[in-house]
């Protein structure tokens, strides 16, 4: 498999596996993944089957021990300070956990966001609190807001960099049905007005059905 100028990311034979001797644990065995610009898709696959890992190493978070990935055209180094630069420039990561600064406020969780990629904060934040819908949460620090608020906050850091790709690790597994659809609604819309590419991890049929392509993984590898 190669890759074009119609997608964004491509896997191909990728291995991962964690520990060493006996305790080695397999988790990625030989997957291969293409995912098209301007595509939300969905994967699925039940606790254990190595949807988050794939999502690390799309993610240029966790390198592949073999195989290979490529980001717009471009073969991805196993060096990290390269695969570190491509992050930081490419892509948004969206977690379960949201990871957000407690002592800041929403305003400042996504500032902070943008200059340590070295871009100016100044009259960027506010309108991507209003694309996610909470700009008037701006001065409120994450104890403040309730889990659906936390979320979008997450959501208006991942995207404040314009990322050719948005990943989503299981994105509203901490939030109850209400959120979790305006969550869902919410990616969908950055995906359908704005061409966002968007990689979703879940385990919820409901969620998946909010992308426009889903696929399955079990023991390591894709379905087919």
């Amino acid at each position: 498999m190669s890759n074009d100028g119609g997608n964004i990311v491509v896997a191909n034979d990728i291995e991962k596996s964690f520990g060493r001797g006996a305790g080695r644990v397999h988790v990625l065995r030989g997957l291969d993944l293409t995912v098209r610009k301007g595509e939300f898709l969905a994967v699925m696959g039940p606790s254990g089957c190595g949807k988050t890992t794939l999502l690390h190493v799309l993610g240029l978070v966790t390198p592949q021990d073999a195989g290979e990935v490529f980001l717009n055209n471009r073969q991805v180094p196993l060096k990290d300070s390269a695969r570190n630069v491509l992050r930081r420039k490419h892509i948004g990561l969206v977690f379960q956990r949201f990871n957000l600064i407690n002592v800041l406020s929403a305003a400042d969780n996504v500032a902070i966001w943008l200059r340590v990629r070295g871009l100016p904060s100044d009259g960027r934040v506010q309108p991507l609190l209003e694309a996610v819908g909470i700009p008037h949460l701006a001065r409120r620090k994450p104890s403040q807001m309730s889990v659906g608020e936390q979320q979008r906050v997450a959501v208006a850091r991942a995207i404040a960099h314009d990322p050719d790709l948005l990943l989503a690790d299981e994105p509203t597994g901490s939030l109850d049905s209400l959120n979790a659809t305006a969550l869902l609604e919410l990616l969908r819309n950055f995906n359908r007005l704005r061409g966002q590419t968007i990689v979703m991890i879940t385990h919820s049929p409901e969620a998946a059905a909010f992308a426009n392509r889903v696929v399955h993984m079990k023991d390591g590898r894709l379905l087919p």
